[in-house]
């Protein structure tokens, strides 16, 4: 098939950025046709996903990206006409920006005048750049008048076994999950939304991470490995009947079909588990390492045998994480997941600082906390991980065009 020279150079603009990029270039043209065989992924910059339309905002459903920036915020003021001018704002410049372009003039008519667009992602394309913006609970409390528009089941998260959680980075009022094939494209993007809350007055910055290698896979997306070594997400949702059934919400009103963002920075102590044994490994897991498979299974995606027994037990440990974490032991609930791997670099120890940037979606906050509840009180895999950040947001649909996130809490 003949290729476009503007896609052509997107392709291959993204295999030089990845290092995950070659070898799924490689893999798709050795393709089998196994269907046990996962598909393969290719980079498209110059894709743009709409931010406008019917429907939730992109970045939830959307096929994860490769790269992640994700920015918290706090309320500075305490006038809603100063919310609303800051949603509108970042709404518009979202728009432009989610289509590759500027959100204003980067170099002004006056030489010495500022530019509102920061530049560092000029002549870049669009690289499938989602920008998803939360509401946290505070945006509801009685500093701003808003409390009508609470979304149903908005609250903090209560606290959950092992939570070790560091207040510093935890939290906040307003939320901006950026995700894109170029992590210069997702940079700027949440560069330019906060200078946007700084210099309106509104909201001052939090926290902030930024993730690459995502480690949850969407539709058509070859499960990726966290780094613990292991597949991780073989069996999030991904058709719409789940998404319809655990994702969306059902507020009333100007909610319906948004979604509840849980947000968990986990750290994991690298050095410890590489000293473990892999078959020791696999038993945290409950999964075979290299496939991908469960203990029980050959393909990544057979069905685990949570009733099968060895001679010392349960194949699939009682404490395994993926049977803790099975649909089949929490009558049948699913969050969404969408996952991606950071580093911190070297900690004061002189330790790998990295872990998973943990990100679910769920009608209910409560599914999240149902889950963690059982996996923070037992999962063998708490020995080498640790949950020090934590957020929940609510995440509205969609404007229409013309519109802006929130828009109804001002009518």
């Amino acid at each position: 098939m003949d290729i476009p020279d503007s896609r052509r150079r997107g392709l291959l603009f993204g295999a030089a950025l990845s290092p995950f990029a070659a070898p799924a270039l490689v893999s798709a043209a050795q393709a089998s046709d196994d269907p046990q065989d996962p598909p393969t992924d290719q980079i498209d910059l110059t894709h743009a996903y709409p931010f406008y339309g019917p429907g939730p905002q992109a970045g939830i459903a959307t096929p994860p990206q490769r790269h992640i920036v994700y920015m918290t915020f706090d309320l500075t003021s305490t006038d809603p006409r100063d919310l609303q001018i800051l949603l509108a704002r970042w709404s518009a410049s979202i728009a432009q920006m989610m289509k590759g372009e500027p959100i204003s003039k980067v170099d002004p008519g006056r030489p010495n005048a500022g530019a509102l667009d920061t530049g560092e992602a000029l002549d870049l394309a669009p690289a499938s750049l989602s920008v998803t913006v939360g509401l946290g609970p505070g945006v509801f409390d009685d500093r701003l008048g808003l409390q009508a528009f609470r979304p149903k089941a908005l609250r903090p998260l209560k606290r959950l076994p092992g939570d070790a959680l560091l207040p510093e980075i935890s939290g906040g009022d307003l939320s901006l999950q950026a995700c894109a094939d170029d992590p210069q494209v997702a940079y700027h993007a949440v560069r330019v939304l906060a200078r946007l809350a700084k210099s309106t007055g509104t909201a001052a910055t939090r926290w902030a991470i930024m993730g690459f290698g995502r480690a949850s896979a969407g539709v058509g997306q070859s499960t990726p490995r966290n780094l613990l070594g292991f597949r991780d997400g073989t069996r999030n949702i991904v058709t719409e009947q789940d998404r319809a059934k655990f994702v969306w919400s059902d507020n009333p009103g100007w909610g319906a079909g948004g979604s509840y963002q849980v947000v968990r920075k986990i750290r994991m102590f690298i050095e410890s588990w590489d000293t473990d044994r892999v078959d020791d490994q696999n038993e945290v897991f409950g999964r075979f390492k290299v496939s991908g498979a469960p203990l029980t299974g050959t393909h990544e995606f057979d069905t685990p045998d949570f009733k099968a027994q060895g001679p010392h037990g349960p194949v699939i440990p009682a404490n395994a994480h993926m049977r803790l974490a099975a649909h089949e032991h929490h009558n049948g609930l699913k969050i969404l997941r969408r996952g991606y791997n950071y580093t911190d670099g070297i900690n004061s120890l002189g330790m790998l600082d990295a872990g998973l940037l943990f990100l679910s979606y769920q009608n209910d906050p409560h599914a999240f906390e149902t889950l963690q509840t059982r996996l923070g009180a037992s999962d063998a895999l708490n020995e080498y991980i640790s949950h020090i950040a934590s957020g929940v947001f609510f995440v509205p649909p969609a404007p229409p065009e013309g519109s802006y996130i929130g828009a109804h809490m001002f009518a």
